[in-house]
């Protein structure tokens, strides 16, 4: 009989180890309302919309985020990747507003997938600065790599 008990033991703890993973999950829907909330980081770029979004895309993929989910219309994209190292992934969103004809805000939000998580995959900060670095190839004329270029 100790044996059984052992192992109901275990299969709680596993049970429960699981229930807290899964309880402190951020999803895309997260990243949304909190944008909704007034959270993120907003910066204003001298570049068209049309730029900016492509450079977010951009900027995403260079940071080895997973498929892009694109809400043109709304302005608005979310992505996510995967675990690493310092984290067990994150979920990402990228709002692109047009100012004026030649300047953009852009706001981005990362959120840990993991709340006892440490770290982000893409900080909010690393974001900007690749963006800043992506406008600075954009207005040179050039097209924007496939790959991230040296910081």
């Amino acid at each position: 009989m100790a044996k059984k008990g052992e192992l109901m033991k275990k299969t709680k703890l596993i049970f429960s180890a699981c229930l807290v993973l899964l309880v402190g999950c951020a999803t895309m829907s997260d990243v949304v309302k909190a944008k909704q909330e007034g959270k993120g980081t907003t910066k204003d770029y001298a570049v068209t919309d049309k730029q900016a979004w492509d450079i977010s895309k951009a900027v995403f993929r260079w940071e080895g985020s997973d498929a892009i989910e694109e809400h043109r219309d709304e302005g608005y994209m979310l992505t996510s990747s995967g675990m690493n190292l310092v984290s067990y992934g994150t979920v990402m969103g990228a709002w692109v507003e047009k100012i004026d004809k030649n300047n953009t805000r852009v706001t981005v939000i990362t959120k840990r997938k993991q709340k006892m998580n440490l770290a982000t995959t893409l900080t909010e900060s690393t974001f900007h600065k690749r963006f800043a670095q992506a406008a600075k190839i954009v207005k040179e004329g050039k097209p924007l790599p496939v790959k991230a270029p040296k910081s």
